[in-house]
């Protein structure tokens, strides 16, 4: 196994340029799966169900395009993004308080909103709440350590 200072890892990360990244939908750090985590056997999720939510997912997002020459909600422009990805005020604040204090780009802005939709969709609700937003904004990290590291 390869361990790596973080040192090291930020200035790989550094060779990235933003925007480059910011044309990445996803971006997360995985980290290594523990022994003990392995071995567990407690109940969890199946991979027939998981694949359950996203087919059910996909299905929502078809209907929703049904004639709109798009599939997914990846593929929304800005039109779209503004007629599909609605939100709240609490969203809006939160939303409003990550561009600022992270700094993101306008594209990570629409990358957010359809991420934070996909989310909506896979639980089968019709709203975007601010557990969506946020967990969308989790799916950036790399944006934060451009500006963070």
């Amino acid at each position: 196994m390869q361990v790596h200072a973080p040192n090291e890892l930020q200035r790989y990360r550094s060779r990235i340029s933003g925007p480059l990244l910011d044309r990445i939908d996803i971006h997360i750090e995985v980290p290594s799966v523990k022994y003990k985590e392995l071995v567990d056997t407690s109940p969890c999720e199946s991979s027939v169900q998981i694949r359950e939510r996203v087919k059910k997912a996909r299905d929502i997002q078809l209907e929703r395009f049904k004639g709109k020459r798009i599939f997914c909600n990846a593929s929304m422009n800005h039109k779209l993004i503004r007629k599909y990805c609605k939100l709240g005020q609490k969203e809006q604040d939160l939303l409003k308080m990550a561009m600022t204090e992270l700094n993101f780009s306008a594209r990570a802005y629409n990358k957010i909103l359809k991420i934070a939709r996909t989310i909506a969709d896979i639980e089968g609700t019709e709203d975007i709440n601010a557990d969506h937003i946020s967990e969308a904004i989790q799916y950036r990290s790399l944006d934060r350590d451009i500006f963070f590291g």
